[in-house]
């Protein structure tokens, strides 16, 4: 029995926490840890690494559940700091000691395809590609045993390559010789590819070079940069390409980007409005210009919407000359709320826009401008669309102003009545015929 001077016996839940403390004592942690440090220095297989892994995860649980002692000085690291830091170090130890692996390789081999699909190479670059990988199909096939046959599609050859890989079933153990193979002979891939020469790695010259540009020049060009020169052959021969590709290759140069636009205006085919209607996006009135002279309905979506540009009355005017070239009647009221702009510039292009659209829904609405507009250019414009609108009702429209005050109404005028009397000419011949 006790005389009540005896400590109390620890009961079994009081006994599990001192042991617990123990546990987490930060000198058996960190003796944990160099433990798990010698056992990685002589690990020799996947298995071994996988028993250090699972004891780092609980040295790990260990230090998060430990109530470890701050220390004493602000400067001093903290030893909570201190085993975490070993714990990373060993787990780092870890991970370089693993593999290789045979998926490593396949991966390597798959990123090699996707660069080579997915890069423009030049034409020595696409020649040490199909070096580097001949290279690699022999150097692979002697590793797993087989012979890869040439395809004449490197991205097909390497995908053979990095299937048999996959089903190959390699144990990283047990197959380490052929793995170490394998790797060796992906590094040498990757290599191989990173040092194919691209397409960007090229200069501007070399680019066009490559690609025929200069061709049309001789031996001898007088202008400078020698790339105007080749431009004005290629505009002479109508090449949109070949202009286009300037456009893309120069496109830091304001000098050439001009004269490119100015040769397809010359040239004007629809071939170049996807590169154009982009810079007309841009608000660039020579681009929108270059829109007008191609004369193709797709290419109203590129300049329609300046049609009643605020800030910019160049950008208007340019919008509805070549709108106007276009020619589309649909475009026939986006141009006529124009009639009734505050600068008379405006007025007057929306007028000759709508004589070229040649919709006789204008006439209307171009009689009313002939009749009031205050601005003798404007109703020249007007008699001028009613004249190229042509149909009787314009032509005598237009035709009434042949003695109007205004010198230049008057010879458009004029125009008009000598056009209704062409027509009744013919029409008589054709009568009496």
């Amino acid at each position: 029995m006790s005389d009540g001077d005896e400590e109390p016996a620890e009961t079994t839940e009081e006994a599990g926490e001192a042991a617990d403390t123990t546990a987490v004592d930060p000198d058996t942690l960190e003796s944990r840890l160099d433990d798990a440090e010698a056992a990685l220095e002589a690990a020799s297989t996947e298995s071994d690494l996988d028993d250090i892994e699972a004891s780092l995860d609980a040295v790990a649980a260990d230090i998060e559940a430990a109530e470890l002692p701050e220390p004493d000085d602000d400067d001093e690291e903290s030893r909570e700091a201190a085993l975490t830091d070993h714990l990373a170090e060993v787990r780092d130890g870890v991970d370089d000691q693993r593999g290789p692996y045979a998926s490593d390789a396949a991966e390597t081999v798959d990123a090699a395809q996707s660069t080579i699909g997915e890069t423009r190479w030049t034409d020595q670059g696409e020649d040490d590609l199909a070096a580097v990988v001949a290279q690699f199909r022999e150097a692979a096939g002697d590793a797993l045993g087989e012979t890869f046959d040439e395809t004449g599609d490197l991205g097909a050859d390497l995908a053979a390559v990095s299937e048999r890989i996959s089903a190959a079933g390699l144990d990283a153990d047990a197959d380490a010789d052929t793995i170490e193979s394998l790797v060796a002979a992906t590094d040498s891939l990757d290599e191989g590819v990173a040092d194919a020469q691209e397409w960007d790695d090229l200069s501007v010259r070399q680019k066009l070079r490559a690609e025929g540009y200069y061709e049309v020049m001789g031996d001898k060009h007088k202008d400078f940069p020698p790339e105007w020169t080749a431009l004005k052959q290629w505009e002479q021969r109508g090449n949109v390409e070949m202009i286009l590709l300037c456009m893309e290759h120069l496109d830091d140069s304001e000098f050439m980007q001009r004269h490119c636009l100015d040769a397809l205006l010359h040239v004007a085919k629809p071939a170049a409005l996807d590169a154009v209607g982009q810079l007309a996006a841009r608000r660039d009135p020579k681009a929108i210009e270059v829109v007008g002279k191609i004369g193709v309905e797709d290419g109203l979506e590129h300049i329609e919407e300046y049609v009643a540009e605020d800030g910019s009355p160049n950008l208007r005017t340019t919008a509805l000359k070549a709108v106007g070239e276009i020619g589309s009647r649909e475009s026939t009221q986006v141009v006529a709320d124009q009639l009734v702009a505050e600068r008379a510039d405006v007025r007057s292009q929306a007028a000759r826009a709508l004589g070229l659209i040649g919709d006789t829904r204008a006439i209307a609405p171009l009689v009313d401008i002939l009749e009031s507009d205050d601005s003798e250019t404007v109703r020249a414009s007007a008699a001028w669309a009613l004249v190229q609108i042509g149909t009787e009702a314009a032509l005598e429209a237009a035709a009434e102003y042949a003695d109007d005050r205004a010198y230049v109404v008057e010879q458009e005028a004029t125009k008009a009545v000598t056009a209704l009397d062409h027509r009744d000419a013919a029409d008589a011949s054709t009568g009496s015929a």
